[in-house]
């Protein structure tokens, strides 16, 4: 169930199946959650003559986007609702001859004759709402007019933020309408009004103080912002209004102008002007009574206002984006997509210092020439990138702080989905400083690493659903004993693949304390990790490993010889000596794809080569083994054979290395394909049977 806060968010797709069109600036901006403000059409059409509107509208938008937000003019053209308006657009509807003005009312008939119009406050408030934008700023709103206790003459503004929960920003009411009865009404419809500044005078427009007060009062961008949340996270379905004084420099002509105002509705009620045609008679005659001093204030307000609505609404969206944050952090099962996963990742993710020395051996105790660079890594999170950039979606579960560290790391990972990633208060983001040498080879390495200890049991269950949904699971050995094991036994009552990478030769026995091992399906370890593994349940293992390749195959065949009496099958990484893929048989191969009941035949093993990497082509090797796990579990989503499963993992770990990132921003389907290599001298694999 998503709770009402965001479900204005996710109006946009059913709204572009109806009449509107969402200008692409503006659906990009709401898929990011980046601030977006909704602008009125009718002071365009109607407010102001030509090219006086024209300037205005592109200035007021240039506003916005200086203040960090998107602008998205309301208006309809041809019978088409327009949320974002192009230049030709806005240029279309200042030019255009007697235009619709187009309230809730007027909309299906707008829409169903091909005409085009100006949308009032009430118009633009739906199409902004269901376009998942909840600010909205304007000029001044409708009301009440007076005499409205006889005539019933009440602008549909106020009934539209009764019932549609958008935030509304103006200069209050205009003083021509009864500003009393209008304030009444608001709260009669449920509508919140708050004042915009020091006191809770209640603006009319022109003059900064009505006589009137608002029940509240906000000071700050801050505190409107968290009113807004507020009304919308209740799911009232009632807007808010936030009325913004004008800028005391043209407060100054305020008298003048309501002057103008009262003889305007004199002259008005003896020509027996009524409804609608009333506003834009009085805002003329007032114009040419101030000789344009009210059409300077009513400039001077609306970019004011516009300056204010935007400011809001990029407070509005940190707010929210942050608290989405901290409720994936409490509730992450809430922000976790429902639909099945092909895979899920959990392990660790941390922030990468790489130093590189310019020498290939490295003096301790005294300054070597070198190199820094930061990136951002974490097996965990390196195979979960990998498998991103590789075309799947896996769900990545991890834990970070609420440092710095950790909102540079989850800016860099906004292609992946990090809904799981948990954010600690009083913790530090991991991160892990690597000393290498010229030829990239890693000669020391420090790690603060105790944050990867939060990923708990506890926090691990609460993904049980995706778990259970999963072709894949993926675990790395940062993760605490328990972890892995609460996720072994889940694996071994629903029969789930699981995917365990060691990540170093002492972690690489944490399964294997227990039982819970017999639940892995595949294991990615080097030959070390392999020793200790073997050494951990008891197996005989060398005492010092092999050097030349062809001992190496043989002690890595020995090796993986009894783990599979459970796992599925053993991708053993040789560094140089390539990759030596090792389970059972079928048609000439591994069988390297997942299976719901283990089934025992006869063993094989094939090796393959690594592929030629100069020294001069090798920056760091921090992230080819995970790019190669990555690189074979993608095939493996896809259904391709061993071979080029393999061969996609080969691929991704060469870009790695030449990469300073664990991950190549290069990696791609088209980058790992092995068919595209045919012309070149592909190393050819070496099938052995395991006795």
């Amino acid at each position: 169930m998503v709770s009402p806060i965001w479900q204005h968010y996710f109006l946009l797709e059913v709204w572009l199946l109806c009449s509107a069109r969402v200008h692409p600036s503006v659906s990009g901006a709401l898929a990011e959650n980046k601030p977006v403000v909704a602008l009125e059409s009718t002071i365009i059409t109607h407010g102001m003559p030509y090219p006086h509107n024209l300037s205005t509208a592109r200035e007021v938008e240039a506003i916005v986007v200086a203040e960090g937000a998107t602008p998205a003019t309301v208006g309809v053209i041809q019978g088409q609702i327009h949320v974002g308006l192009s230049v030709e657009d806005l240029e279309y509807l200042a030019r255009s001859q007697a235009p619709l003005k187009v309230s809730r009312r007027d909309l299906p008939y707008a829409v169903s004759k091909g005409l085009s119009g100006g949308t009032t406050v009430s118009g633009t408030m739906i199409a902004a709402h269901r376009a998942g934008i909840p600010i909205f700023v304007t000029g001044g709103i409708g009301g009440v007019h007076r005499g409205g206790e006889n005539s019933l003459d009440i602008s549909a503004d106020l009934t539209e933020l009764g019932r549609t929960p958008i935030a509304v920003v103006s200069a209050g009411v205009k003083s021509i309408l009864d500003i009393c009865r209008t304030l009444e009404f608001l709260e009669t419809q449920g509508v919140g009004v708050a004042t915009y500044g020091i006191t809770k005078d209640f603006p009319a427009f022109f003059s900064p103080r009505s006589g009137l007060k608002s029940p509240y009062r906000v000071c700050n961008p801050e505190e409107a912002a968290e009113l807004i949340e507020g009304t919308l996270s209740l799911g009232l379905q009632s807007g808010l209004l936030l009325a913004v004084p004008i800028p005391n420099q043209h407060a100054a002509a305020g008298q003048l102008i309501e002057d103008a105002i009262q003889a305007a509705v004199e002259e008005a009620s003896s020509k027996d002007i009524k409804g609608r045609d009333v506003t834009p008679f009085i805002l003329q005659r007032v114009n040419e009574l101030t000789q344009g001093k009210s059409l300077e204030a009513n400039i001077a307000l609306i970019k004011n206002n516009a300056k204010v609505g935007s400011q809001i609404a990029c407070a509005l969206s940190k707010q929210i984006n942050e608290r989405k944050l901290r409720q994936t952090t409490r509730r992450p099962e809430t922000c976790s997509s429902d639909s099945p996963l092909n895979v899920v990742v959990i392990g660790g993710i941390n922030v990468d210092f790489i130093a590189k020395g310019k020498t290939e051996k490295l003096l301790f105790g005294q300054t070597n020439p070198g190199s820094v660079c930061q990136s951002f890594g974490g097996v965990g999170r390196n195979i979960a990138d990998s498998l991103s950039r590789l075309g799947q979606k896996p769900l990545f579960i991890s834990a970070v702080g609420t440092d710095s560290h950790s909102q540079a790391m989850l800016s860099s990972c906004k292609h992946m989905n990090t809904s799981g990633v948990a954010r600690l208060e009083d913790q530090r983001t991991a991160t892990y400083c690597a000393v290498i040498s010229e030829s990239g080879e890693l000669t020391l390495g420090l790690g603060d690493m105790d944050i990867h200890q939060q990923i708990t049991q506890q926090y691990v269950s609460t993904f049980k659903k995706q778990l259970l949904s999963a072709s894949l699971v993926c675990l790395d050995g940062n993760i605490p004993v328990s972890t892995i094991d609460y996720i072994c036994s889940v694996a071994k009552v629903h029969a789930i693949s699981v995917w365990y990478e060691p990540t170093d030769s002492d972690k690489a026995c944490k399964p294997f304390l227990s039982d819970s091992w017999k639940s892995l399906s595949y294991s990615s370890p080097n030959l070390a990790e392999l020793c200790t593994m073997n050494k951990t349940l008891g197996f005989p293992t060398p005492e010092e490993l092999p050097s030349s390749p062809e001992e190496v195959i043989s002690c890595a065949l020995a090796l993986s010889c009894p783990l599979l009496e459970h796992l599925h099958c053993l991708v053993v990484t040789l560094g140089a000596n390539g990759v030596l893929v090792c389970g059972e048989h079928e048609a000439g191969s591994v069988n390297l794809q997942p299976r719901k009941r283990k089934m025992r035949g006869r063993l094989c093993a094939v090796h393959y080569p690594a592929l030629d990497v100069t020294m001069e082509e090798t920056v760091n090797v921090s992230g080819a083994g995970d790019s190669l796990a990555g690189g074979i579990m993608a095939g493996m989503l896809l259904g391709r054979d061993t071979s080029s499963c393999v061969g996609m993992g080969l691929l991704a770990a060469r870009l790695s290395l030449a990469s300073p990132h664990p991950i190549s921003p290069k990696l791609t389907m088209g980058s790992v394909d092995p068919n595209k290599l045919q012309t070149q001298s592909w190393p050819k694999s070496t099938f052995m049977w395991i006795d």
